[in-house]
């Protein structure tokens, strides 16, 4: 059996168009909660060997940074990158098979800063520009605990201008933030645990301040690129992995 033969389209015409116009899209409950409990207890006792003397508790933990490309080293990970709906879509709004790049879980711990709107494009150049970054959300993810924000729309205005980040307070200050453009034009994205997002490189997002005491905003995020592109400036992104 071919790849391609073994490989499910789960988006509707509709929802590729969507995601043609609007530079992302959101599907409801794309995993089960057994599989993300589970993960997410794997991911806290990963980061528990790196991070010692944290509470036996993944809800109780300290954890304020994110575990980078744990695909790499982690066949949990790595199969998480490769979930069958991923590649079906992947493949369905890519027009090809794609292939896996970058992955990070991130804790966001209360108080965690947020990132200052940017397209993803600005961190990771690769030709001709097909990524697609996708976003699993490991618990619900709201305005109150820091979801991210999109501009509908903004992947067709092409590459941006990054600057210094402007709000201190709200975003954490190693990233850039996109200029020239209007950022009173975000809309949250909501999202209940399975809920998996997709959205194009050059989309305009952020995320904010987790406000809360005593919620995480965990998510794994991957980024995607079509399986004949290839990143350009990243050597620590440049191994390409196969989603079958």
């Amino acid at each position: 059996m071919t790849a391609t033969m073994d490989r499910i389209s789960p988006l509707s015409e509709e929802q590729v168009s969507f995601f043609a116009e609007n530079g992302y899209l959101l599907l409801r409950q794309a995993c089960s909660n057994d599989l993300l409990d589970i993960y997410n207890l794997h991911m806290y006792n990963l980061a528990k060997n790196e991070i010692p003397d944290q509470p036996d508790s993944v809800e109780n933990a300290t954890f304020s940074f994110r575990v980078f490309n744990p695909h790499l080293k982690d066949s949990f990970s790595l199969q998480m990158l490769k979930l069958p709906i991923i590649r079906g879509a992947l493949a369905q709004l890519m027009g090809d098979e794609a292939v896996g790049v970058q992955s990070m879980y991130f804790f966001k711990e209360p108080g965690s800063k947020g990132q200052a709107a940017h397209q993803d494009f600005e961190y990771i150049h690769h030709e001709p520009n097909t990524m697609i970054a996708t976003s699993l959300a490991m618990e619900r993810n709201d305005e109150d605990n820091g979801c991210l924000f999109v501009i509908p729309g903004s992947h067709k205005l092409g590459p941006l201008r990054h600057g210094k980040v402007k709000d201190l307070m709200e975003h954490a200050d190693w990233t850039t933030e996109t200029e020239g453009v209007d950022l009173t034009a975000e809309i949250p994205v909501v999202m209940e645990k399975g809920d998996l997002l997709f959205f194009h490189s050059l989309l305009v997002h952020s995320s904010t301040r987790n406000k809360t005491k005593d919620r995480f905003r965990r998510s794994y995020v991957c980024h995607y690129i079509r399986n004949d592109s290839k990143v350009t400036l990243r050597e620590d992104l440049k191994r390409k992995i196969d989603l079958f």
